[in-house]
């Protein structure tokens, strides 16, 4: 696969070039391993598509994990306990689970078990690889990556996506590069309010 594309937010790309110039050599090592040519597995139902030989999401996914996983980049997973009562979430919002709960409970409300993932960190800084629907990426942006920032998890968060040369040839509904970047910067310049690097990838 080809680096196309990188956009800055909140100076993200400057942070891992100053401070963690490994990790980004390591995932634009990764980026360059990844041969698309041998994802070009998935033979269409859609109608529009029908017949045709697209780029498999699964086999992409399965060639960036396999290749980040041998250089360490793990899972991360963060738990934390929800209620109704917006003053409550935001008396026990940066309290540790545990004590989350004690709280919730004491007043009187309903505790449910929530949790963030993401699928590889290492070193404070989080990547997102998104092959899925268009709607994760916001998901990945406005809530995974800032939940991990605030948490204090990370210092970066990476979103890799492909862009629109590759996504004409996936699926329907997959995002590209070029439509997140758009949806991104309408929401103003410090918004999220946490460092990203986000990559358009191609063949």
């Amino acid at each position: 696969m080809t680096l196309d594309h990188i956009y800055s937010h909140l100076n993200g790309h400057e942070h891992l070039l100053v401070h963690q110039p490994e990790l980004w050599r390591e995932i634009t090592a990764v980026i360059a391993a990844v041969d698309a040519g041998k994802c070009l597995t998935k033979t269409s139902k859609e109608k529009t598509k029908a017949g045709r030989v697209l780029y498999s999401q699964i086999d992409l996914n399965r060639a960036f994990r396999q290749r980040l996983e041998a250089l360490k980049w793990k899972q991360s997973r963060t738990d934390y306990w929800v209620t109704a009562d917006h003053q409550l979430i935001r008396k026990t919002l940066n309290l540790p689970p545990a004590e989350q709960k004690q709280e919730i409970v004491a007043a009187g409300e309903v505790a449910l078990a929530s949790y963030n993932q993401t699928d590889f960190l290492k070193h404070r800084v989080a990547v997102e690889v998104q092959f899925g629907k268009y709607a994760f990426v916001a998901f990945d942006m406005f809530v995974k990556h800032m939940a991990f920032f605030v948490g204090d998890k990370i210092d970066v968060g990476v979103e890799i996506l492909p862009m629109k040369s590759l996504q004409v040839k996936m699926s329907s509904g997959v995002p590209c590069f070029e439509r997140s970047l758009y949806d991104l910067l309408r929401q103003g310049r410090s918004t999220p309010a946490v460092p990203m690097v986000v990559v358009g990838i191609c063949p």
